[in-house]
Parts: structure tokens; sequence; C-alpha cells
């Protein structure tokens, strides 16, 4: 599995036949160092929600690429509303599961707002068990110790930015309810009302969950796991 970050939550992952968009925010997002327009190759898009800073080009990128999007069934209603073709939607709720380009990907409950439909994170694992779990925007909620006991998630990746989401020590409590074995911090750094590092999130999870290891992605740069 190969993981790049855009900045943001705006993440690719190249995993089994997917090359996967989630929460392509281009336009707008200072920390990206590419456009949509440079974006060559994408199958499939996952979108959490709905606002600006997440559902970013997905429409421009789908049309162009031919891709698929992934939301919740109101998203993707307004979405073919804009111009969406009906067959790139697939829209689904919480607690469901789709296959998509060799991948399995369960939509769950966040702690968020959004302007249609509800806000959700989603569980994606690969044909031979490896397992990422993309909060999306959220605040910190019990029912994460759940999401670990039906699934052993390799890497989270979480908000840490505070104001509109989890801060550093409510997403290292989240990690100790996940049982994850691996954290990569999203949300963070982009606007000046979130947070500026990763350093509050390294002290937390010394703190709350030692067996965690928090990977700090360099933006741009595609990493293996």
């Amino acid at each position: 599995m190969e993981i790049t970050w855009f900045g943001h939550s705006n993440f690719r992952l190249k995993v089994a036949n997917a090359t996967m968009l989630i929460d392509p925010f281009f336009v707008g997002n200072p920390t990206s160092p590419t456009t949509y327009q440079e974006i060559e190759e994408c199958n499939l898009i996952l979108v959490t929600h709905d606002h600006t800073d997440h559902i970013g080009q997905t429409l421009e990128l789908a049309i162009k690429h031919d891709a698929e999007v992934v939301a919740i069934f109101d998203v993707i209603q307004e979405l073919i509303h804009l111009g969406l073709p009906q067959h790139l939607g697939v829209g689904m709720n919480i607690g469901g599961t789709v296959s998509r380009q060799g991948v399995d990907i369960k939509m769950v409950q966040a702690m968020h707002s959004t302007v249609n439909g509800a806000p959700a994170g989603f569980i994606i694992t690969d044909p031979n068990g490896y397992c990422i779990y993309n909060s999306g925007d959220t605040g910190l909620f019990g029912d994460m110790e759940l999401f670990g006991q039906f699934h052993d998630i390799d890497i989270a990746i979480l908000p840490i930015g505070g104001h509109f989401t989890m801060d550093a020590q409510q997403a290292a409590y989240a990690c100790k309810l996940l049982g994850c074995k691996k954290v990569i911090p999203q949300h963070w750094g982009t606007f000046g009302v979130l947070a500026k590092s990763t350093d509050s999130m390294a002290e937390q999870l010394s703190l709350l969950a030692p067996d965690t290891e928090m990977v700090e992605l360099e933006i741009g740069t595609p990493v293996k796991f």
C-alpha cells in the first residue's frame, strides 16, 4: 500500500487495483504541492462529507478520470444534480460496505457537521487484510473502540488540528480505543486556527497510546506501508 498526503485531509492511496483519492481538496488548499489538473491517475474517490475543504474537486476529477465516487447517499445525489454521471455515483450509508477495485470500504459514523446527509469515516481493507481507518473530520466518541474490536486496524488517519475536530490529546486517546498500530495525523497546519505541528500528538501518544507509532507524512511524498 502506498499513501501520499496532499495536505489537509487530502490523500491518495494505491492499494490492490485502486488508485484512490480521499477528500480531494486542491483548489484553496494552501499546502497542496500540486493541482487537481496534474493528477494523472484516479479510479476511485471517497468523500467523508461535503464541506468545501473535503469534497474539493471530486466532481471535476471523477468526470476527468471516469472514477467512481463513494460517499453517503445524499452527497451522491447532490453530485449527480451538479453533473456527476449517475453510473459513477456509489451512494451508501453508515454501517454499509461496498467492494470496489479489489478493496472493501465500510462506512462508519463521524461526529461533525455537513451540508447533505451525515459525516462519515471509512474503514478500508485490502485483499490481504491490511486495514486503514480514515475518520474524516470528527470529535472523539467512544464507539471507536468497537471499530478496533471488529477490525484489526493497521493505520488510523485522524485529525489533530482542534477547533473543528479532535485535538492531539483526543486523537491520541482515539488511538487507544482503536488499538491501531500506526497513526497518520491529518487536518493540521493548513489554516491559522489549526494546530501548527504534530509535537503535541507525539507527546500525547507517549502518555495515552504508547503502542501506536506516529507517522508524519511529508506533503507530496509517497510512502509505502
